[in-house]
């Protein structure tokens, strides 16, 4: 099984962190197992469009204990919230690196535009974010890294290293493309983790 969201990333040659679909506990158990731990669980819910307010995501599970006590916290929150579940998402963790959102709408006037930024749960709090109308080109790309305001960190600060270019020039090229290509209304994959070697597409959600 597969989501399709997820789905349609890959239509455009852009893959999702390595995943399975759960419809239980101990499916979630035998899933963790076949990706490796550590790994991150999520509800899937059509009513939890932003899992983290709901209590809908449990990361950095190292084994099956803590698939059971995630399991626990759940249900909790599936109760709470009258949830209707349709799965849990069981993948592997992210690699440690910046946090961006790549995503994009379509405006009434001037067609689809599409978006880079900084992303994660704190998106909404730095409002760090740069867009373009699509199609685009690597020369666009370069210059929207650099309107951003916290664009040394993806190119390098500090002896810290900086994203991968290279990649993330390819997926938005590859993003713009969708954009047009499936007409959506609204695209956010966010976060999509990067660091010098390339990046992991976390989570995505599309109109």
């Amino acid at each position: 099984m597969e989501l399709k969201e997820f789905a349609l990333l890959k239509k455009y040659g852009i893959s999702p962190i390595p995943y399975f679909i759960a419809k239980d506990e101990k499916t979630a158990i035998e899933a963790a197992e076949k990706l490796g731990y550590p790994v991150a669980l999520k509800i899937i819910s059509p009513q939890a469009s932003h899992k983290t307010e709901v209590g809908g995501v449990k990361i950095n599970i190292k084994n099956h204990v803590g698939v059971k006590l995630a399991f626990r916290e759940f249900n909790e929150a599936i109760r709470t919230h009258d949830l209707n579940i349709s799965g849990f998402l069981v993948q592997k963790m992210a690699r440690k690196g910046i946090e961006l959102i790549i995503g994009g709408k379509k405006d009434a006037q001037f067609g689809h535009m599409i978006i880079l930024g900084f992303g994660g749960v704190y998106v909404e709090v730095f409002k760090d974010i740069t867009a373009r109308l699509c199609p685009i080109t690597e020369q666009d790309v370069e210059e929207m890294i650099n309107e951003l305001k916290a664009h040394p960190l993806i190119r390098g600060v500090r002896g810290q290293k900086g994203v991968n270019i290279k990649t993330l020039k390819e997926i938005m090229l590859k993003v713009s493309k969708m954009l047009i290509k499936e007409d959506l209304k609204e695209l956010d994959i966010n976060p999509i983790i990067f660091d010098d070697k390339g990046a992991d597409v976390v989570d995505v959600r599309f109109i």
